[in-house]
């Protein structure tokens, strides 16, 4: 991976769904660094305290587009903004999720369906939306456009107490193998491969210590972050520019020979 602020995205274009918080605003903020220019999405309001004040922080190389993921409409929305900006598109992280905690006979199925429509559906309908343009605009450029799926290492390996995330996840991840087969057999220039983190000190991971908490698995989140972090291997949680950087590898030509391909960071959780 190369150095950061290399600039060796000048002249790509990226869209970051997810991209006011955590993983994907450490994305936002690499590309940026990396020379690119950068359109992102939420829920938020565009004249929301948290979006007014980070588009003014990130400068004019970025673009906030409020949109949510499991609605088509607000994605060809954004596919517009997109187009009418910089008519062109290189790179497509789909980072936008949620998680969902309890036992699987206590899950009901409003629950179970909301986690499979942001986490599952959203991913397939940004690549579906934004597949022609990113086929257009990987023309020329050593493997293509890139496609980055946010999974987990809760697409890989079970946990309790969190099956419909892990289904999720799992989902991602197979769909991601899915397209990357179907792209390189149709000779379209798109690479796409998933990204797998571990735990994260992300604003979603907080929430969810705060909801085992308040179930009585702990006394506070402290005490969840400490018992996680002394259950990875390096013995640390990830900080979200750590997953940036490989997001950031898989955006750039230094990983053209790789799609369909599953890039764990985890600090050695799965190992094992």
């Amino acid at each position: 991976m190369s150095a950061l602020g290399s600039q060796r995205l000048q002249g790509r274009v990226a869209f970051v769904s997810g991209g006011l918080r955590g993983i994907g605003l450490a994305c936002v903020e690499r590309f940026l660094a990396e020379g690119a220019e950068v359109i992102l999405s939420d829920l938020d309001a565009p004249d929301s305290e948290l979006a007014a004040a980070t588009i003014a922080r990130l400068g004019q190389a970025a673009t906030y587009v409020q949109a949510n993921v499991t609605r088509e409409d607000d994605w060809q929305r954004a596919r517009d903004a997109v187009i009418q900006r910089h008519g062109k598109l290189h790179i497509l992280v789909n980072n936008a999720g949620i998680d969902l905690t309890g036992a699987v006979e206590t899950t009901d199925l409003a629950s179970w369906r909301r986690i499979m429509d942001i986490n599952v559906d959203g991913v397939f309908l940004g690549v579906k939306t934004f597949v022609p343009l990113l086929a257009e605009s990987g023309q020329g450029i050593k493997g293509g456009s890139s496609i980055i799926n946010v999974s987990s290492i809760m697409g890989l390996v079970g946990f309790n107490e969190v099956s419909p995330y892990n289904a999720s996840k799992g989902a991602v991840r197979l769909f991601t193998k899915g397209i990357a087969i179907e792209f390189a057999q149709k000779q379209m220039p798109i690479r796409a491969n998933s990204l797998h983190p571990g735990f994260v000190l992300t604003p979603l991971l907080d929430g969810g210590f705060q909801r085992w908490v308040d179930k009585g698995f702990a006394e506070k989140t402290q005490d969840l972050f400490d018992m996680m972090a002394s259950k990875t291997p390096i013995g640390r949680l990830a900080d979200p520019a750590e997953l940036a950087s490989g997001v950031f590898f898989l955006a750039s030509e230094d990983s053209s020979y790789m799609t369909g391909a599953e890039l764990v960071i985890d600090g050695g959780w799965t190992a094992q």
